[in-house]
């Protein structure tokens, strides 16, 4: 049996990035206030429907949705926001003034397979909920800045960008088709669906013509109104006085429908075409939009496959593996053993305990393997001196003490080895 195509095992020898990942956003997001949600991988399909817009990608082509045994439509959540909309409202956390919240888990979306991106994916995202100050805009991506500096991440660009909001891209939009139809036919496939159905999203397009086409377009830029031209320039300012390198890319859309005003993008050059890392932005009409009270937001998602793709190398963390191997021969030291592993256990002393039931040669083999710096040893002599023998294997040392000053020798060793 093999997994399925655009899934993957994440390993032992893995997880442990994974985890450093997770404690690092614990604190750094903590300090700000942010507390962790969690929320159903499963969702109604009308929650994505509604709130992802019916013309992304997300909705006609990338979604797994299917009919349980109730006759529902449900689906596997593609991202992380539309989620935390919806328990906002459930759970009326609009009752508090803002909401600072985070997440990490899985995502889906049935696309093509490639390197950085699975179907099945994982996200570490933020959401500020209920300010609509540019101050909230500048401090969640205050804190995807300091997160990948914490990874180690440097070589990357933010870009940034207001879309204004419904009513200035509506205007936007029509002047763009106007523009775009003469060169209708030179278009990329995806373009000429989108003319008619999101055009905004031409703007993100790959390909070098119709980049080349969408030259002299008219931009978004000119069409916003003196409220998101000020919300605009306070975000820049703040991320000014943060020392936060930022470009300002016009053309840079986001490929949902919920976002209004700022949006932006933290990309790097080390991950080929598809080089975003975070994205996100403010989305001040969702919540209402899904039934709630009106309520601004502001948030990002960062993938955490390609995060892991670019410093995975860099973190240089080490595997905690057991720093003590326990080595047993006979039934009455197997039976001493356990008064061992609960002062052990009471310690918090990493161990291992050998299963095999083989000779103490294999036993002390296994043990070097497994990249132990010492093995207790506990055979027929022991039990009979009430003794303990300690090896220092990577010093070809061993020697024998008094069962009661285990505990004692152990500490001393701890300091001297740096177990």
């Amino acid at each position: 049996m093999q997994p399925l195509r655009g899934t993957k095992d994440i390993l032992p020898d893995e997880t442990i990035y994974w985890q450093y990942i997770y404690n690092q956003a614990i604190e750094i997001l903590s300090l700000h206030n942010y507390t962790e949600i969690r929320t159903p991988i499963l969702e109604s399909t009308q929650l994505f429907e509604r709130s992802i817009g019916e013309t992304t990608d997300i909705i006609n082509k990338e979604m797994y949705t299917f009919k349980d045994q109730s006759g529902r439509n449900i689906t596997l959540r593609p991202e992380g926001t539309a989620s935390i909309a919806r328990a906002f409202i459930n759970h009326k956390l609009y009752q508090r003034k803002i909401q600072r919240l985070w997440y990490c888990g899985p995502m889906f979306r049935y696309e093509r397979p490639q390197s950085g991106r699975q179907r099945q994916f994982h996200q570490l995202g933020i959401e500020c909920i209920g300010s609509l100050n540019p101050m909230a805009d500048a401090e969640v991506i205050h804190l995807a800045h300091k997160l990948l500096n914490q990874m180690k991440l440097n070589n990357y660009t933010l870009e940034i960008n207001s879309i204004g909001n419904l009513e200035e891209r509506q205007k936007y939009q029509k002047d763009l088709i106007e523009y775009l139809k003469p060169y209708t036919k030179d278009l990329d496939n995806d373009s000429q669906k989108r003319l008619h159905i999101n055009p905004l999203r031409i703007l993100d397009s790959k390909n070098i013509k119709t980049q080349e086409i969408l030259y002299y377009a008219p931009s978004l830029n000119k069409y916003l109104t003196k409220q998101s031209i000020e919300h605009f320039n306070s975000v820049c300012s703040y991320l000014d006085s943060l020392q936060i390198q930022y470009n300002i890319n016009y053309k840079l859309v986001r490929g949902l429908d919920y976002y209004n005003y700022t949006a932006f993008e933290i990309k790097t050059k080390l991950l080929g075409t598809q080089n975003t890392i975070c994205g996100g932005g403010r989305y001040d009409t969702l919540i209402k939009q899904l039934g709630g009270p009106e309520t601004p937001a502001v948030g990002w998602a960062i993938g955490l496959e390609r995060l892991l793709q670019i410093v995975q190398n860099q973190l240089q963390i080490q595997n905690n593996n057991s720093r003590i191997y326990i080595i047993t021969q006979g039934i009455e030291a197997q039976k001493k053993i356990w008064k061992i592993i609960k002062n052990l256990e009471n310690e918090k002393i990493h161990f291992e305990l050998d299963l095999s039931n083989t000779s103490f040669q294999k036993q002390i083999k296994k043990a070097i393997k497994s990249g132990a710096k010492l093995c207790i040893i506990i055979g027929d002599n022991e039990i009979i001196n009430n003794s303990i023998t300690i090896k220092i294997l990577n010093q070809h040392k061993q020697y024998t003490i008094p069962y009661e000053n285990l505990l004692n020798e152990i500490n001393q060793l701890s300091i001297k080895l740096k177990l």
